[in-house]
């Protein structure tokens, strides 16, 4: 089954996410932004206070849209593909922890 332009397979979107991410400048926001994140999930579950998944999230788009406005200078893929682009910020953390790719 094919897939339409409007909703590709994570293959066929993460390549365009890795264009969109070229730069150090982003690479390094949004592994900032990440880890922020995954810290404050963390904390939520260790002090049980919920909330501080969404100051995670804020944190995570906060650092990630500086980069791809400032940086980058150009439009989050998450306002056009939201669950591919978390899929591919996810990805390309842990391809920078292990190497595989560089900031």
């Amino acid at each position: 089954m094919a897939s339409s332009p409007t909703s590709p397979t994570f293959a066929e979107f993460y390549p365009r996410y890795l264009r969109d991410h070229q730069q150090r400048g982003t690479r390094v926001l949004h592994f900032i932004g990440t880890t922020l994140f995954l810290v404050f999930v963390g904390l939520a579950m260790f002090r049980q206070q919920p909330w501080l998944v969404l100051a995670g999230i804020v944190a995570a788009y906060g650092f990630a849209w500086v980069g791809h406005f400032f940086v980058e200078h150009n439009r989050p893929a998450t306002f056009q593909h939201p669950w591919l682009s978390l899929m591919g910020d996810f990805r390309l953390y842990f391809d920078l922890l292990r190497g595989r790719e560089k900031f």
